[in-house]
């Protein structure tokens, strides 16, 4: 089958329309109609080719949400005219350790990226800016009725990016979490943070955004350009999420923690952080990351999502925009997540 997207032809080229080759549905395949498809930091790190040579021509997109159009003859989990999410995982060997411990994420095979990796047939994955894609059954999550397609689809990637790191370091009631940067991440991290019942702060460069974020759910707000920032706030949070993709002070940050405390990256710059191992020492702290979730915890965030009200805050652009919203999202000119409505691919 092939279907219409947009793609990379080579690292730092514009996206351009294209077509693509989908598999035949598998026996374990559903075949999805995309209707939405976020763009995350992360897609654009790959074509630009920060992150290492990628398979070009590459469709990035995994924030996906559409609708089932056939499933294969041994699925029992989604039906025709099912609405589904994909996320940054198409597959796993499901056999190891980490997969049968719900922790896909972390296959020790390696977990199938949904675009520019390598399938368990050996084909080259292609992602969510394309009509339609063909997926492995229990890589498909249900998309709980209540939360629209278009703010959904940033949960694949943004939400379950900031989920697991709040459930494992338990943020919930009196708990106090620091959220580092406001945009795709951020916003979704302090949404579901303050949904969990904890107490939130926003650290961000300005103050600009100080009024979405305390609309957002945040109980406090600091610019870290004010150096009183670290001096007024050493030793508060129990948990600080950092979400940005680009260099921060390590040290700085870990001063913010209580004793015990963990400073979780989830945003991945292309350059190396570095750390004084005595800012770790002197209070007992943990310098962590942790990358999406498993399948059952995605469902699990979705479901969370649903039942509290909660969806990405996006702007919706049309396919031909995908390169202006590119240039936006790195001047960080987005509020707070493009998705790209997939009928205008049609």
């Amino acid at each position: 089958m092939r279907v219409n997207a947009y793609a990379a032809p080579a690292a730092g080229e514009p996206l351009a329309p294209t077509t693509v080759e989908r598999r035949d549905v598998g026996p374990r395949d559903v075949l999805i109609e995309i209707t939405h498809a976020g763009i995350c930091h992360s897609d654009i790190h790959t074509v630009n080719g920060d992150w290492g040579p990628q398979p070009f021509p590459v469709v990035p997109g995994h924030e996906i949400v559409g609708l089932v159009t056939e499933v294969g003859t041994d699925v029992t989990t989604h039906r025709v005219g099912d609405r589904v999410g994909v996320g940054c995982m198409v597959n796993s060997c499901r056999e190891c350790t980490n997969c049968l411990a719900g922790d896909e994420q972390y296959c020790l095979r390696g977990m199938v990226g949904t675009y520019a990796a390598v399938d368990r047939d050996g084909t080259t994955t292609q992602g969510g800016y394309s009509t339609h894609v063909v997926v492995d059954a229990d890589f498909a999550l249900g998309v709980p009725a209540g939360i629209d397609s278009a703010a959904a689809a940033p949960l694949l990637c943004a939400g379950i990016t900031t989920y697991s790191p709040l459930r494992h370091w338990g943020a919930g009631p009196g708990k106090r979490v620091a959220v580092v940067g406001l945009g795709g991440l951020g916003h979704m991290a302090v949404k579901l943070a303050s949904a969990m019942g904890a107490e939130v702060t926003v650290l961000s460069q300005s103050l600009k955004k100080q009024e979405d974020g305390l609309r957002l759910g945040a109980d406090a707000y600091f610019a870290t350009s004010d150096p009183d920032t670290f001096a007024t706030l050493t030793g508060r949070f129990d948990l600080i999420v950092n979400t940005v993709s680009a260099p921060i002070d390590v040290d700085a940050h870990l001063s913010l923690l209580a004793v015990g405390g963990a400073l979780v990256n989830v945003g991945a710059p292309a350059e190396p952080l570095g750390v004084n191992v005595m800012s770790l020492i002197g209070g007992r702290r943990t310098f962590a990351g942790s990358m999406i979730g498993g399948l059952a915890e995605t469902q699990e965030m979705l479901d969370f999502c649903a039942e509290h009200g909660i969806g990405a805050e996006v702007e919706v652009i049309e396919a031909a925009q995908v390169n202006e919203a590119y240039a936006r999202v790195l001047a960080s000119d987005v509020r707070y997540r493009f998705v790209i409505d997939v009928a205008s691919l049609r």
